[in-house]
């Protein structure tokens, strides 16, 4: 069965959510701007960034490259604890799918967060596109050596224009 094709509008990501949890348990900040807001659930939203070519074909396959605005910082510990995850990528070729972030408000630089399972992409009852990902090699890095590879992150959350 075809549908119609429908572009990507905006990308929803919580990271993961024990780790939000736990940055609020230890009375560190969560803080977004740049285009980003936070929903009630506490998941992160991004709109889509100009040249978004990220879509769902009308054989419900996603395809190209999608590029987000914003960014969400967390810290805590007296700032032992820094995450800063800004501008998420996320680009599907051959078959695989991955999302990437600038790592650094001062001197950025792109880095894969989190693999994500093209197998597992499930429609929800509001349309959106939920993508399972899991933790990348440069991912453990960036939150802090604490998760080891492949340790599921919060499903990745895609919304589509009407089409």
């Amino acid at each position: 069965m075809t549908q119609q094709p429908s572009q990507v509008t905006s990308l929803r990501w919580g990271v993961k959510q024990s780790f939000r949890n736990y940055v609020q348990s230890v009375g560190g900040v969560i803080e977004v701007g740049g285009g980003a807001e936070v929903t009630a659930q506490g998941e992160f939203v991004f709109a889509q960034a100009p040249g978004n070519s990220l879509s769902l074909n009308a054989n419900g396959i996603l395809e190209g490259r999608g590029a987000f605005l914003g960014y969400v910082r967390f810290t805590g510990h007296g700032g032992m604890l820094s995450v800063f995850l800004a501008d998420p990528v996320l680009e599907v070729s051959g078959g695989s799918a991955s999302l990437t972030i600038d790592d650094h408000d001062k001197k950025p630089r792109r880095l894969e967060i989190a693999k994500l399972d093209l197998e597992g992409v499930a429609a929800d009852e509001d349309g959106e596109v939920l993508i399972p990902a899991a933790l990348s090699i440069d991912g453990i890095q960036v939150l802090g050596d604490h998760y080891p590879l492949r340790t599921a992150l919060d499903p990745v959350r895609l919304s589509l224009s009407e089409g």
